[in-house]
């Protein structure tokens, strides 16, 4: 017995997902380049949930664009974090410390 296709409602499917797409009035922004990198040496990081709780931190102070994590398990892990201007030095080791970690070095 053949089974008769259902009409879901999706649309192009080169359009993107059928929840989101607009076409072409959704079209990416391209992405701004930062105005800051900010270059961190981070202690007592050990598995992606360490990582996570870093990038949340970060990620909430004003400005930061993108938050990345080199994890050495167990070691100093690099974190850059891109922003729109200069990060406040103390408002960036508070965040660290509300995740758990030290800063061993930084760099801006």
């Amino acid at each position: 017995m053949a089974k008769e296709a259902i009409e879901l409602g999706l649309k192009d499917a080169n359009a993107g997902c059928a929840c989101c797409a607009t076409g072409a009035a959704q079209a990416a922004a391209p992405a701004q380049e930062p105005a800051a990198t900010t270059t961190l040496q981070v202690e007592g990081m050990t598995c992606s949930h360490c990582v996570s709780s870093v990038t949340e931190e970060l990620s909430a102070l004003p400005g930061v664009q993108r938050v990345s994590v080199d994890l050495v398990a167990g070691g100093v892990s690099t974190v850059t974090v891109d922003s729109d201007a200069p990060l406040d030095a103390e408002a960036v080791a508070a965040a660290v410390d509300e995740a758990g970690y030290t800063i061993a070095g930084r760099s801006a």
